[in-house]
């Protein structure tokens, strides 16, 4: 069934989509991520990333599964290519594996995982399309990981020397490049809760990761220019946070988890300092980096998926995030948001909240605020195929469109938003869910990999069509 309180069946109509408000030139986009899709684990000369080591360890994947073969796009993107001339994307945002490149995360370079990504991103030239590449997507090569990974501040260092590596490879091909994926869910997923890789428990004494994390995407951005790289952004993750009452505890646990979740990874990038109530738990010496994190930004990249709710610590609200109980000690609950639809990964559908998020990137940073691109917006519709193999994922239609919209609104009040990645141009390996939820424009099937595009592919596809000569 269709998602309740969306936009009517004719504003969602492909043919209508100009009624967004969506400006001219506004760049459409898929995008996928290395672990996610590109299989391949032991091939040509790949090393082992924090995700090998932690999706092999007993009970961490919901599935038991592991990324090893994912959706085989190391094989198969030349048919993945042709998928998305057929979708008539603008561009296409994947990730380099730093270990495909660099299989140690230091020294020497791997010919093999280079030539892999040249022929990837020729392939994507010869059709039309932009490679608009992440350096890092959250699969530390497993040596540095090792040696603390993200917690150790050497880590900062070799991720600029391999954005150095990559850029001066790339760069004359390369035309719009992204640092680092979601700084936010490295830091309190993978050091904070344990919830996926490297899979460290240390609660707030995470936030060296976060810094690292910041540290290295400022020097990354550098590096990327010193080569000849230009256009560059970064992708953060942001999700609006709403208290759960007015009363003065729930307040002040959502404002804390609001800097934590949001501000504490833009601020220093568009303003060159930290939130006040998140510097205690920074490293000693945190401010003698601020300049090089904030390093001008080309654009910076919005991931939305939907708002949290908070409230004040409490054993009976608990704390969960997709499934997972997060430590009870922590000073702030996360609360069901009801009313709105739900996606089958039981995340709520709230359009509204992405406009206001936008808007309220546009107030907090100003004239600091460079031109914004969504970098990830999508959901988790579960639908296969049926007696004559189509997917009728209407609910991924719905939510498209009315996030689109969104957008449309957003841009209306002023933000200047310039393109849209769908999250995610196929069904792939969801990491700690493994292969229970499929974002994907394209259904595959992980047995036999076939890829069949879904009712939404087509849509996206005539949506884009629309605008384009609207």
């Amino acid at each position: 069934m269709p998602f309740e309180n969306l936009p009517p069946s004719d504003f969602r109509d492909a043919s209508n989509a100009r009624l967004w408000g969506l400006p001219d030139g506004f760049l459409f986009g898929v995008s996928t991520a290395a672990y996610q899709v590109e299989g391949a684990a032991n091939e040509d000369g790949r090393g082992p990333s924090s995700w090998d080591a932690f999706s092999h360890e007993a009970g961490r994947i919901l599935d038991g599964s592991n990324g090893d073969v994912a959706t085989d796009h190391y094989h198969r993107y030349p048919q993945d290519i042709a998928l998305m001339k057929q979708l008539g994307v603008d561009a296409y945002r994947f990730s380099f594996s730093w270990s495909r490149i660099q299989p140690t995360g230091d020294g020497a370079t791997n010919a093999a995982g280079l030539d892999f990504y040249d022929r990837l991103v020729d392939g994507l030239l010869e059709a039309g399309i932009a490679p608009s590449p992440t350096l890092f997507h959250w699969d530390t090569p497993l040596p540095l990981e090792e040696r603390g990974g993200w917690l150790n501040r050497d880590t900062a260092d070799r991720f600029a020397d391999y954005a150095g590596i990559v850029a001066e490879h790339f760069a004359d091909r390369v035309k719009r490049w992204i640092t680092i994926n979601e700084p936010v869910v490295l830091t309190m997923l993978g050091y904070g809760a344990g919830i996926q890789a490297p899979g460290l428990q240390l609660g707030f004494g995470a936030f060296p990761a976060a810094h690292h994390l910041l540290l290295g995407h400022g020097k990354a951005v550098t590096a990327l220019r010193a080569a000849g790289a230009t256009n560059i952004g970064i992708a953060n993750n942001h999700a609006p946070t709403w208290p759960a009452s007015n009363n003065p505890e729930d307040l002040q646990a959502a404002g804390l988890y609001d800097n934590l979740a949001n501000w504490l990874f833009s601020d220093p990038i568009l303003l060159g300092r930290y939130p006040e109530v998140m510097e205690p738990l920074l490293p000693e010496g945190f401010a003698d980096d601020l300049a090089k994190i904030s390093v001008p930004i080309d654009w910076y990249g919005v991931n939305y998926y939907n708002p949290v709710k908070v409230a004040a610590p409490s054993e009976e609200a608990g704390a969960l995030i997709d499934g997972h109980e997060l430590d009870s000690s922590l000073p702030f609950s996360l609360v069901d948001i009801e009313g709105y639809p739900r996606t089958d990964f039981d995340w709520p559908v709230v359009p509204e909240a992405f406009t206001a998020l936008l808007v309220d990137f546009k107030e907090r940073y100003g004239e600091r605020l460079p031109p914004i691109y969504i970098t990830e917006n999508g959901c988790a519709i579960n639908d296969g195929p049926d007696a004559s193999g189509r997917v009728a994922d209407t609910r991924r239609i719905d939510y498209t469109a009315a996030h689109l919209a969104a957008v449309g609104d957003a841009v209306a009040a002023g933000v200047d938003v310039r393109g849209y990645f769908h999250w995610s141009l196929l069904d792939n390996f969801e990491w700690a869910v493994g292969y229970s939820q499929r974002f994907g424009l394209v259904y595959v099937d992980y047995e036999t990999q076939e890829r069949i595009p879904k009712d939404s592919f087509h849509w996206y596809r005539d949506v884009i069509a629309a605008l384009r000569t609207a």
